[in-house]
């Protein structure tokens, strides 16, 4: 398949190759989400069991700031040198702490270092993917690169849980180690952007008014930062990340002790399934909609759901095991669909040429969000006995960020056409 380039040039269209390739990377980033396996086989002897949260969270953290930097990098250097980068990381991470017992030696490999291999690797993955194609296949291009975090936790866990049973934690950390630093750094090279001027088949350039002035397509990110979309952005993100990763944060817990159910890790790995299918249906139905459209169905049925299962408690209906593997799929794809929205909204606003930084600021909103709130939730729960708070919090969020929806709209700033900057200058002379 050929496009062309702004002179009419035919250019070679490796879209697909892009989009599968960053798929890959982020089924093997997904090594994050192997942390509760990892967590549950820390033997005794090491003596920091009540810590173990420790490491996961510091890399959740890093994760969500060295997005920012590696967006930048990705837009100035290319995907392949980024993404490459973010492989030796993780894999240099996971070794380091595969050689140790200590909490500290793990906060560094898999907290420090393995947390900003994840955010190398996440921002380099979709920005060269969607930049092949037109507007109107946004969403599910970047919904079928992310969904493979989403996916990740489903063959990654029993993989993880397997060669711990076999060979113990130690040699599965390196193995993980190895294989996925290898897996991420070959699948780099495969990252290739379009070349400037590139105009995917079926685009149409924005036509220029009377007084030479065009729709303002792309942002830097200082220019992003002064728009009131931004913050609003910011804040639903916010809002629908730390609403999912509350209910996540809980679920295997909230299924034993409230409703009664000893089958969690089904209900877990039900979410964990709608987490990634989520993000590609909800990125088709935006193209087809508009963002703001799934977004506020996304956010108004996830409240729902969390208000049902506010209700599932012994005897009912709803702490039946089917419902709930059905209700928790559900909430997982509601998560995930922030996940596609989020930067198809981010890359429809402010454009492409510095996407990769500016939607690494927009997802600072999903660390603070998710995991701030996640943890208030946890403490609290922990602190009362009781899921009140998550579920109430959660929903009423929701609902904020719902109303949110009908507030958002794109910048509408406008700059000089080429011609007539070209034109200006000439007059000038």
């Amino acid at each position: 398949m050929t496009d062309a380039n702004a002179q009419g040039a035919p250019v070679e269209n490796h879209g697909w190759r892009v989009t599968f390739a960053g798929l890959g990377i982020n089924l093997a980033l997904g090594v994050l989400y192997t942390w509760s396996v990892f967590k549950k086989n820390i033997p005794a002897e090491w003596g920091w069991q009540h810590l173990a949260l420790w490491p996961y969270a510091v890399s959740c953290l890093v994760f969500c700031i060295i997005m920012v930097p590696a967006g930048r990098m990705q837009d100035k250097l290319g995907p392949r040198l980024t993404a490459a980068i973010g492989g030796i990381l993780v894999g240099a991470g996971l070794i380091l702490a595969s050689q140790t017992t200590s909490l500290a030696g793990y906060i560094v490999g898999f907290g420090v270092l393995a947390g900003a291999g994840f955010g190398f690797g996440y921002a380099s993955a979709t920005p060269p993917a969607i930049k092949w194609f037109p507007k109107a296949k946004t969403g599910m291009i970047a919904g079928i690169v992310v969904s493979g975090v989403g996916l990740a936790s489903v063959y990654i866990a029993p993989l993880a849980a397997a060669l711990i049973k076999a060979i113990g934690i130690e040699k599965t950390v390196l193995i993980f180690g190895v294989s996925f630093m290898a897996i991420v750094v070959g699948l780099a090279q495969l990252l290739k952007p379009p070349p400037a001027g590139y105009v995917p088949e079926g685009e149409v350039p924005p036509a220029a008014n009377n007084g030479g002035l065009v729709k303002k397509e792309e942002f830097t990110p200082g220019e992003m930062l002064t728009t009131w979309q931004f913050y609003l952005l910011w804040f639903m993100y916010a809002c629908g990340a730390g609403a999912g990763l509350m209910i996540i944060g809980i679920l295997a817990d909230m299924a034993k002790k409230q409703a009664g159910v000893e089958l969690g890790f089904v209900l877990v790995a039900a979410l964990a399934v709608g987490n990634g299918a989520g993000r590609i249906i909800a990125g088709i139905v935006s193209d087809r909609i508009g963002r703001q459209a799934t977004m506020c169905i996304c956010f108004v049925m996830q409240a729902v759901l969390i208000f049902l299962m506010s209700m599932a408690t012994q005897g009912t209906v709803l702490a039946n095991t089917a419902v709930l593997t059905l209700m928790s799929a559900f909430v997982g794809a509601n998560y995930g669909a922030n996940l596609s929205l989020f930067p198809s909204a981010t890359k429809d606003y402010y454009g492409v040429k510095n996407f990769g930084v500016n939607y690494g600021l927009v997802f600072t909103a999903w660390g603070v969000g998710g995991f701030v709130l996640a943890l208030v939730a946890s403490f609290v729960r922990q602190s009362t006995q009781s899921f009140t708070f998550a579920y109430y919090c959660s929903a009423g969020l929701l609902v904020v960020a719902a109303g949110a929806t009908f507030l958002l709209r794109a910048p509408h700033h406008v700059e000089e056409s080429e011609p007539a900057l070209v034109r200006g200058f000439v007059e000038a002379g």
